[in-house]
């Protein structure tokens, strides 16, 4: 969290209100006890847990009313017509622990993308910037070479596999363009057959082929003002490459059985798969339209390339789940290590697949190496259960390369586990101390979940 909220209980029960304040208090959460006819300041809350005459449908929709924003987590409550566009969590009395912190974690996690969503100022869907999640120096150069672009009226080309997000690309590079505003309009070049593609980029006029009942606009007519994506652009036949090459030039084109000139205002963004020099000297592509779309290349890295983003992009996608309601999901050390040694051909995107069949396998269960498909196990059965008695660290965004953060294995060895416990220890007790024992800015500083860092503090027995 950016700032210290606290939760606030609303409860009819006076006798449960106060055992709900002291559960919460015990979690770590910061929490006030109030009165549903007078809501605070509604930046001031983290969540609403609410039960009794408070939890009735008619007071849920007044919560609606009051913030959208703020999740609710409703005890022993009727959901069956609650409002889809706000987060009602049911939870049952009396409260199980288990229960409790799922519940208070994925409310954390929709209250922080409804901040990020009302500072944005739109809403927009975290699908399309998952597979941009990484600290490897690939990823970071790709969006330092998008923060050069983005606001040019340059021609793009992405390449790179299929599944490292080049689409994903795209978007942002439009989001973050002066033509915002105006359409993202995306084709898939090698998914429309040859003899329909003209219709469906440059439109036709009525009577123009069989078929041809009315007059329709394609593509870059849709795009006005805006951006069109061509998608696998190595696909395209070599007839429409001469006539998209025509358009990058003279920024004007024709419907298909009409004569007036229409305007392309439209910025062009292009990717594929494919080897494009290799391409022109088969004679497949042509080369005067490979310099065209060429100006600005921005190479997509595969995934097997940065092995190390992928503790991360597992964390934003079961962040992406939970936020859905989709369910969510644990992975141990054994299962993170297994995943890193894969090759995945179909890069981000088969691990965004690979993380939501398991969700729906084994919701809000813990992932180990024998709970993983054949094709992903590269740990041994030995090596697993060694790894499984660990815990496995939080993923953070940022950490020091090895250079910059040397170890030194005294002659004799050493225990590693009681080595890093003991550096565990002293540096949440220090974050404690640094932050006069409030564990939730703690956690923050230690880039941990408020709830996993109770838990730590339980295990080492540090008292706040």
């Amino acid at each position: 969290m950016t700032q210290e909220r606290s939760i606030l209980i609303l409860d009819s029960d006076a006798s449960r209100q106060e055992s709900v304040r002291l559960i919460l208090e015990f979690v770590g959460d910061s929490v006030v006890a109030g009165d549903p006819g007078k809501l605070p300041d509604a930046d001031t809350v983290l969540a609403l847990l609410v039960a009794g005459e408070a939890a009735s449908g008619k007071a849920l929709a007044a919560y609606k009313a009051w913030d959208p924003a703020v999740p609710v987590l409703v005890i022993d409550g009727d959901l069956s017509g609650a409002d889809e566009s706000t987060m009602y969590e049911p939870l049952t009395w009396p409260l199980r622990y288990n229960d409790l912190v799922d519940a208070l974690h994925r409310a954390e996690v929709w209250r922080a993308q409804q901040d990020r969503n009302r500072e944005r100022g739109q809403r927009r869907d975290v699908l399309q910037f998952r597979s941009l999640v990484g600290a490897s120096r690939s990823v970071s150069r790709v969006r330092d070479m998008m923060s050069q672009v983005a606001d040019k009226e340059v021609t793009v080309l992405i390449t790179g596999e299929s599944g490292t997000g080049k689409e994903v690309v795209a978007r942002n590079l439009h989001f973050h363009s002066p033509r915002k505003d105006k359409p993202f309009v995306p084709i898939n070049c090698g998914a429309i057959p040859g003899e329909l593609l003209e219709s469906e980029l440059f439109g036709h006029e009525k009577g123009a082929f069989t078929g041809a009942i009315s007059a329709r606009a394609g593509r870059f007519e849709l795009a006005a003002g805006g951006t069109i994506f061509l998608d696998e652009i190595g696909d395209m036949p070599l007839n429409m490459q001469v006539k998209i090459l025509r358009v990058l030039q003279e920024r004007t084109f024709e419907r298909v059985g009409g004569s007036k000139q229409i305007e392309a205002d439209v910025r062009v963004i292009a990717a594929t798969h494919r080897d494009l020099e290799k391409m022109i000297e088969e004679g497949t592509f042509r080369e005067d339209l490979y310099y065209r779309l060429n100006v600005f290349p921005i190479e997509m890295p595969p995934l097997r390339e940065r092995s190390e983003d992928i503790p991360l992009l597992i964390n934003e996608l079961v962040s992406r789940m939970e936020n859905e309601e989709q369910g969510s999901l644990r992975f141990n050390s054994a299962a993170i290590l297994s995943l890193c040694r894969h090759e995945w051909p179909g890069n981000v995107r088969e691990l965004a697949n690979l993380v939501e069949r398991l969700v729906i396998m084994q919701p809000f269960g813990t992932v180990g190496v024998r709970d993983l498909p054949a094709k992903y196990r590269h740990v041994e059965d030995d090596e697993a259960d060694a790894l499984e008695e660990e815990e496995l660290p939080e993923p953070v965004s940022h950490s020091l390369p090895p250079e910059e953060n040397p170890a030194l294995l005294p002659l004799n060895g050493l225990n590693l586990k009681e080595h890093i416990e003991e550096i565990e220890k002293a540096l949440i007790e220090q974050a404690l101390d640094d932050e006069d024992g409030v564990v939730a800015r703690a956690a923050e500083k230690l880039q941990l979940r408020r709830t996993t860092l109770v838990e730590k503090m339980k295990k080492y027995s540090i008292q706040r």
